[in-house]
Order: structure tokens, then C-alpha cells, then sequence
């Protein structure tokens, strides 16, 4: 058990506001954390330097956890592979160049599986990040993210700051983003097959072939995975979160049909890209070093994320 006291910190939570940071916040508060800040977009820009030093000057945090991002699915990493660089590159930099002239106790930085090479041997293992370039539609957004391990490892070094490195999986659960243009696979599938019941279409079309993998993690357990390793990583070598086992496309549009209740035929789009071939982690490293397994079994997941999306689309009916 981790003698980590919340109490007495001020943490910084970038993202909290989102579809993971809103989980990470329930945890904090949980753990007896009362002073959390919550930057929003409308008032903080966290691309702009001088939005950031105003930030941390304002809630002088004795802890930053960054989770902002901007990221989508494959078709929005395509269409924005400048934006996604920059703001991305933008946000770490400035936090974390921040966090060491204010003298922070700890940054924990929350990356991306896309930082990955595209063709790291399954499990992907920390060791790997280097050993190639990433997948092609994301990898913009992938070295961005993997730059700033570089930076917080170089500050290490030179400063003495203390900053971690954690490589989430592909995530999702309630609240995640369900927006056509820019969600990830599991909502994206979700809506569809969702919006096929409802109309009755018998027909989906679904990018790929379907043989790629993914690994995917609920989101209350990777918020719980950011937490402990705040609480007990101390390292600066990366660390991977995730479930460890993986599940082909094919498979898993089956697997969100059942959930769904809907029999009808599915259409590879052959044309359109897969993205990275596979994608599985191997966990030794999180659960070795802070204890930090993932409970939520993936058709568990589906089931409530499935029933929470209907819960929404069913709202404005009932109001």
C-alpha cells in the first residue's frame, strides 16, 4: 500500500476535464486530494507559453499529471498531421520546461502506444520504442509524444527533476469521444453498429481488412494505473500500461456486434488503411513496478461502454 498522501498536494491535472482525466480526477479525490486544478481550453491555451507560466503560477502545483492531447483515429491523424506535431509538441515542451523552473516534486507524463515502431515484435516492450519509425498515419502525433520522454529524461539529467513516462494502450469506456470524425476504433464501431440497429440497415462498412490487432484498456483502469505509478514510479525509463493480450479488428467488430444486438453484414473497406499491424504490450514492467494490473475484462467493457452510449443517445428523448 502506498504511503503517497494527497492531502497535502496541489496537482495539476492537464486534460482533467476529458474523457480519461475526468476518472484520474475521481481517483485523486477518492484518495483524499483536494486541491486539484482543471485548466480549460477556453481560458488556457496550453500551446502558448505564456498561458502555461499564468497556469502554474496560479495553482502552484506540487504535482503535474499532463494528459491533454490532441489525437483522433486513424482518418484524423491523416488530416491534421501538422496540427497534431505542433500542439502536442507544444503542450509538453512548455509544461514541462514550466514545471522545472517552479521546482515541481513530480511530472508524469502520459504518452502514446503510437510512439511505437510499426513493426515492434508483439508484446511491445519498453526496450522497443526505438528500434524503428512509427506507423505512418499517426506518426506525427506518436514522435511528439515520444520526444517529450527524451526531454524529461534530459532534465533528469541536467536538473534533478523528477518526471515519469507511461505508454497507455488504445482506451475506452463511458465518456469516451463518440464523434465520427475524430474517435477511436471502439466508439467508432460502437456508433455504427449502433446507428445500423437503430435504422435498420442490415449493412456496415468498416475500414481495413480486419486482421490487424489492437490491445485495449477500460478507462477506469488506466486512470488507475496514472495514479499509482504518481504514488510509487520513480524512474525514468518508460512504462507501458495495458491488459496484455490483443484481439484482431475482425474479432472485435464481432465481439461489439453481439453487444449491440445486431446481425447484420459487415464490409471490409480493403482500400483504407489498417494502421499498425499489431498492437500488444507487455505489462512486467507496471506490474513489477508499482503493482498495477488491469481488472476490467474487454467484454465487461464493451457492454457498459455500449449501454452508456445508448444512455446518451437516449437523453434528449427523455428530457
Amino acid at each position: 500500500m502506498s504511503t503517497f498522501d494527497w492531502s497535502d498536494k496541489s496537482v495539476l491535472v492537464t486534460g482533467g476535464a476529458g474523457f480519461l482525466g475526468r476518472v484520474v480526477v475521481q481517483k485523486l479525490r477518492a484518495r483524499g486530494a483536494t486541491r486539484i486544478h482543471v485548466p480549460r481550453r477556453a481560458s488556457c491555451d496550453l500551446t502558448r507559453e505564456s498561458h502555461v507560466e499564468r497556469l502554474l503560477a496560479e495553482c502552484r502545483p506540487d504535482v503535474v499529471l499532463h494528459l491533454a492531447a490532441e489525437v483522433g483515429g486513424i482518418g484524423a491523424n491523416r488530416a491534421n498531421p501538422g496540427r497534431y506535431f505542433f500542439a502536442n509538441m507544444a503542450m509538453g515542451l512548455h509544461l514541462i520546461e514550466a514545471s522545472r523552473r517552479r521546482g515541481v516534486e513530480k511530472f508524469v507524463q502520459v504518452g502514446t502506444i503510437c510512439a511505437y515502431p510499426k513493426h515492434t515484435p508483439v508484446p511491445f516492450r519498453e526496450d522497443a520504442l526505438w528500434d524503428g519509425y512509427p506507423e505512418e498515419t499517426n506518426a506525427p502525433y506518436g514522435v511528439a509524444k515520444k520526444a517529450l520522454l527524451v526531454m524529461l529524461q534530459a532534465y533528469r539529467q541536467q536538473y534533478g527533476a523528477n518526471g515519469i513516462y507511461l505508454l497507455p494502450v488504445n482506451l475506452y469506456g463511458p465518456g469516451d469521444n463518440f464523434d465520427p470524425n475524430t474517435s477511436h476504433v471502439i466508439p467508432a464501431l460502437i456508433r455504427k453498429v449502433e446507428d445500423a440497429r437503430r435504422s435498420g440497415s442490415d449493412e456496415i462498412v468498416v475500414w481495413g481488412s480486419g486482421r490487424a490487432s489492437r490491445e485495449f484498456l477500460y478507462v477506469d483502469d488506466c486512470a488507475e494505473g496514472i495514479v499509482l505509478a504518481a504514488e510509487r514510479y520513480e524512474s525514468p525509463e518508460p512504462v507501458n500500461l495495458g491488459t496484455g493480450s490483443e484481439i484482431s479488428i475482425q474479432e472485435l467488430v464481432t465481439t461489439i456486434c453481439e453487444a449491440c444486438e445486431w446481425h447484420g453484414r459487415i464490409v471490409w473497406a480493403l482500400e483504407k488503411p489498417d494502421g499498425q499491424p499489431r498492437r500488444c504490450l507487455d505489462t512486467t514492467r507496471a506490474r513489477e513496478s508499482f503493482g498495477f494490473e488491469a481488472k476490467v475484462a474487454l467484454r465487461d467493457g464493451l457492454r457498459r461502454t455500449v449501454d452508456w452510449w445508448r444512455a446518451q443517445c437516449a437523453a434528449p428523448a427523455s428530457r
